[in-house]
């Protein structure tokens, strides 16, 4: 957050500059899923299309949101991949490649901040919706 001594509309531009790297960061990663982009945006890219540096790019988010830019790939990166393992049967290695990593990377990553491995994480998922739909078919069926 800006310090009690920020001028307003200096403290105003920090939160709209934090406010459209976020707004740029989600349609990439949508462009990204829909195949309209190939590679991952850097800090640097965006800062492009902000027109700002990048070093002022990443101490201005770093400051309204007390987390460095790559927080928030890294969040929304997961958010996806743990999206993409639950609701498709597309295959680990494309999943990877979509996200713009190889395949050994992209498990590393994912297990580094989901604490299993992408396979793992999709099987308990899928062992935990086979469980509920059992529920359910035993609770109408006993009703």
């Amino acid at each position: 957050m800006a310090s009690p001594t920020t001028p307003k509309k200096i403290a105003a531009r920090q939160h709209e500059i934090t406010d459209d790297f976020l707004a740029i960061l989600d349609r990439h990663l949508s462009d990204l899923l829909a195949g309209r982009v190939i590679d991952m945006y850097e800090i640097r890219d965006v800062a492009g299309e902000m027109n700002i540096h990048p070093t002022h790019l990443s101490n201005t988010i770093r400051l309204t949101t007390g987390h460095a830019p790559c927080y928030f790939f890294e969040r929304k990166i997961m958010d996806i991949a743990r999206s993409l393992l639950e609701t498709t049967a597309q295959p680990i290695a494309e999943i990877a490649r979509t996200l713009t990593y190889d395949p050994s990377n992209f498990t590393k990553f994912f297990k580094h901040f989901q604490g299993s491995t992408p396979k793992q994480y999709r099987e308990q998922h899928w062992a935990q919706q086979r469980e509920a739909s059992d529920r359910a078919k035993t609770e109408l069926l006993t009703n």
